[in-house]
């Protein structure tokens, strides 16, 4: 029994120590577990862990209106928290960004512009709680971040608020200098550029002038060479490669330079020809007509040609084209200097010729005629010029030296009131100086009357009056417009020179006015069927065909030209003044029509 009191004492022991260390090894075993466990996170470890995260995304992106809407977007990490506005600052103003939805954003922009860079108190409605909170950095403000709470945060949320809106600061200040840094990178490109650029362009402009005081050199000495027109265009084909052309105002050709010249070349339409005038004047420097680049010559707005390169291929650029200009400059003194020469030589001549038609000495006429080298100890004769488009100035009388010289004739000339004189030295061709003419003037409305030859210089006066009755007779023909040498005018040569007709048309009425009575009367032909009987020396048949009327028709008119005139055909007298007075009617007088 004793041993089994023993026994029991012993297990009772046993259990009590068992139980000990059984509660020993589990408190051992708890605060191990405790000891290798991690602590369950607050709500404060939460947040701050969420602002971490939040930070490294602000200054993981370098786009300042994005660094405002990860700050507005996670405003709830810093505490119960809204976003109602955020600003950004841009050239000194401050910009509104992404904004939190709020609908009061009139008020609340109102507040933030009047806090004038300082943070603030924000009233929202529904909102016990708002601020305006700075976003300053190393450059000053750069933005505002207005917070409200639908309830006042604790010291702890204020905290977490004000650590977010300092890594939102600070991640803006990077952003902006990153901006400026690239924007001062591009700056500095754009500068490196623009100075490559313009030293480029000196270069450029310093081989331009080089260029051109080359081509301005050589054109200089082109004009002061003496070659002319033929020079010009020939230097400009060589340093374009292109036809080179001068024409003058009217269009036709004075000099070609190069391949492909039209042969012959086309007569130019005046009203065409007018129309690219106005034109090419309209523009400044050379311009584009087809397969043409033109330019002007007119020194002092005086139009004296055209210049003009043949760019079929369209291969004319900037250097072609200051070539042509050069060149137009050149010819411009060229024929500057041709037209004052050409003054001074028609003024001497106007001086020589006035003379010789008034009369003058001999021996002081052939001093100034070898002066102005022509040689007046040939036979000359008088030329009168007359067109109906032209006054009688120094213009047309260049225009009508032009165009003798065109046609070989030597003369010396000058202008009168309302025509030019022309003292030529041999016999004009009958119509080689009225075409070359109409070419000039681009109208055949023109009217040449020729002297007999004159073997001294004392009978020029007379045969002055001799081709002004030559182109009188011409002006009052039916064909008005030609050239009519006074040696082949017949009957009329003895008719004197003037404009008074008086006595002719007296002479004409005694004849044949009862028959011009008669036509005007009766709508015939009396007087133009007698001229054509003349004409035809008496043949009846040959009037007959002329008139293309029957010789019985033909009886019975000139019959009744008997009766009417009460003259007698067949009376040589009455035939001869009957002659007369038709073809005074017909040529002078200018009838019928």
């Amino acid at each position: 029994m004793a041993s089994s009191r023993a026994h029991n004492l012993y297990r009772r022991r046993s259990d009590r120590e068992g139980s000990l260390l059984r509660g020993s090894a589990e408190r051992q075993s708890t605060a191990a577990r405790r000891k290798s466990s991690p602590p369950v996170p607050t709500p404060a470890d939460h947040a701050l862990h969420e602002l971490m995260v939040l930070s490294s995304a602000l200054f993981d992106t370098r786009d300042e209106g994005e660094i405002l809407r990860l700050a507005m977007d996670h405003i709830a990490a810093a505490g119960p928290y809204s976003a109602e506005a955020g600003y950004l600052r841009v050239d000194g103003d401050l910009v509104p960004g992404p904004r939190g939805g709020q609908i009061h954003a009139l008020a609340v922009d109102r507040r933030v512009r009047e806090l004038a860079g300082q943070d603030g108190p924000v009233t929202v409605p529904g909102r016990p709680w708002g601020r305006a909170l700075g976003l300053r950095g190393l450059g000053g403000l750069h933005g505002y971040l207005v917070v409200t709470s639908r309830s006042r945060p604790t010291e702890a949320e204020r905290s977490l608020l004000a650590t977010l809106v300092r890594h939102t600061a600070a991640a803006l200040s990077v952003a902006f200098t990153d901006r400026h840094h690239r924007e001062d990178a591009r700056e500095l490109h754009r500068l490196r550029e623009e100075r490559t650029a313009l030293q480029r362009q000196l270069i450029s402009v310093v081989a331009e002038l080089g260029y051109q005081r080359a081509v301005h050199a050589l054109m200089a000495d082109v004009a002061a060479s003496g070659g002319g027109e033929e020079a010009i265009t020939r230097a400009l084909h060589e340093l374009t490669g292109l036809p080179a052309l001068v024409e003058d105002r009217f269009g036709r050709l004075r000099s070609w330079t190069g391949p492909s010249r039209p042969d012959p070349y086309p007569e130019p339409d005046p009203v065409r020809q007018d129309e690219m005038l106005h034109a090419v004047a309209r523009e400044v420097g050379p311009v584009r007509i087809k397969d043409r680049l033109i330019t002007l010559v007119r020194p002092h707005g005086e139009m004296l040609g055209v210049l003009a390169l043949v760019d079929t291929r369209g291969e004319a650029d900037e250097h072609t084209v200051l070539v042509l200009e050069h060149a137009a400059t050149s010819l411009a003194l060229e024929l500057a200097h041709l037209r004052n020469l050409a003054e001074v030589e028609l003024r001497l001549h106007r001086e020589l010729v006035d003379d010789l038609l008034a009369g003058t000495d001999e021996a002081s006429a052939y001093a100034r005629s070898e002066a102005v080298g022509h040689d007046l100890h040939r036979s000359h004769y008088i030329v009168v010029v007359q067109w109906s488009n032209r006054t009688a100035g120094d213009s047309f009388a260049h225009t009508v030296g032009r165009a003798a010289s065109a046609v070989g004739m030597r003369s010396l000339l000058t202008p009168r009131s309302d025509h030019v004189v022309l003292v030529a030295d041999d016999r004009p061709h009958a119509r080689a100086l009225y075409e070359a003419l109409a070419r000039e003037t681009g109208t055949w409305s023109g009217t040449i009357g020729v002297s007999a030859p004159c073997d001294s210089l004392d009978e020029i006066p007379h045969r002055y009056q001799e081709a002004q009755r030559a182109l009188e007779v011409r002006r009052r023909s039916r064909e008005p417009y030609g050239t009519t040498f006074f040696d082949e005018l017949g009957l009329y040569r003895i008719l004197g020179p003037g404009n008074d007709y008086r006595e002719l048309e007296k002479f004409v009425h005694e004849w044949l006015g009862q028959l011009i009575d008669y036509d005007s009367l009766h709508h015939a032909a009396m007087v133009e069927t007698l001229s054509r009987y003349f004409d035809c020396g008496g043949n009846y048949d040959e009037t007959a065909e002329s008139l293309a009327i029957h010789r019985s028709t033909l009886r019975y008119r000139l019959q009744r030209i008997r009766d009417i005139s009460g003259s007698n055909l067949a009376n040589v007298e009455d035939r001869l003044n009957l002659q007369v007075a038709t073809r005074v009617w017909t040529i002078v007088l200018g009838g019928p029509d």
